[in-house]
Order: C-alpha cells, then sequence, then structure tokens
C-alpha cells in the first residue's frame, strides 16, 4: 500500500467511478450498525458514479485524497447551510477508505479544506457525525472539536440522531 499523497485536488468527472467505490466502501464501513441496513443500501445505491459526476460539476467544492493507488477518500465543503452551528463554513462530508484509515490522510484532507475555507473569509467550520459514529467523534474532537449541538437527520428514510462539532 502506498501511504504517500500524490495530490489533494479538485475532483474531475473522471473520478466518478471511483468516488461511488469509496462512498459504498466507507459507508459500509462507518454506518453497518448504526443506520438500518435497507436504508443504509438505498442511500449506497443513490450514490453510484451518475451520482458522482453531477457531484463533481456542482458548486460546493468536492476534493479528493490521491495516492500512488488513486482516490482513497474524499471531501465535499462550503458555506454553512445552516445556522444550527453557528458557523460560516461546514463539511458536509470527509471520508477515507478503510484501509488507508490511521495514516493521517484524513487530517491533511481535513487541514486542506480548512485552509481553502479560510482563505475564502470563512474562519468558523462545523461537521455532523451520526451519533454513534465512534471513530467520527474521536477524529473531530483529536483535531480540536468541541460539541456544539444535537439534532435529527432523515437519511434514505431513518430518522436519526447526529452530534455537531464546531471548530473556532
Amino acid at each position: 500500500m502506498s501511504t504517500s499523497t500524490t495530490s489533494i485536488r479538485r475532483a474531475r468527472p473522471l473520478d466518478a467511478d471511483r468516488l461511488s467505490e469509496v462512498f459504498d466502501e466507507t459507508w459500509r464501513e462507518a454506518y453497518r450498525g448504526l443506520i438500518p441496513g435497507v436504508s443504509l443500501e438505498r442511500m449506497i445505491a443513490r450514490r453510484g458514479a451518475p451520482w458522482w459526476l453531477g457531484a463533481a460539476q456542482r458548486r460546493r467544492p468536492l476534493v479528493v485524497v490521491e495516492t500512488g493507488e488513486g482516490v482513497v477518500g474524499y471531501a465535499v465543503y462550503g458555506p454553512a447551510r445552516g445556522p444550527a452551528l453557528g458557523t460560516a463554513a461546514e463539511i458536509d462530508e470527509l471520508y477515507i477508505l478503510p484501509t488507508h484509515q490511521g495514516l493521517g490522510l484524513g487530517r491533511r484532507l481535513f487541514r486542506a479544506v480548512r485552509n481553502d475555507l479560510h482563505d475564502q473569509g470563512l474562519h468558523t467550520l462545523g461537521v455532523w457525525a451520526l451519533a454513534g459514529n465512534d471513530r467520527a467523534e474521536a477524529f473531530y474532537l483529536g483535531l480540536g472539536a468541541t460539541v456544539a449541538g444535537q439534532a435529527r437527520d432523515s437519511i434514505a428514510g431513518a430518522v436519526l440522531p447526529k452530534i455537531g462539532y464546531r471548530f473556532d
């Protein structure tokens, strides 16, 4: 396994197939047991290559982590989508393949996103994670987040609790 980061870059339409695979693997690993099975499978089915092709062309930035093995992670972010966390910016999704977790790639991706947001004048950052996602909680708290709120989210028909994290 190559762990050196070749790049953190904007996603391109040619990344759609790989992003679909990364989404599938990361969501199955992160949410099995948290999101009911049928709802999880529905969500994964919705995020095939055509969805990612469109996502790569939307306004919210979609960036990928690419190593010698290809795309191994991604993040979607931009201005805060709502006022609940009281932040200027928000990370919608940040995922690294399970085989590449613990190598510092998530931290590098987080820093790149945060730097881009700072360059845009967006200095406070929020992120939501499903309650019970211990790995996400440890990751965000380890980066210096504070717990800033709780809410519920509907994911493919399942209503689930989530926790908001804030970075000042």
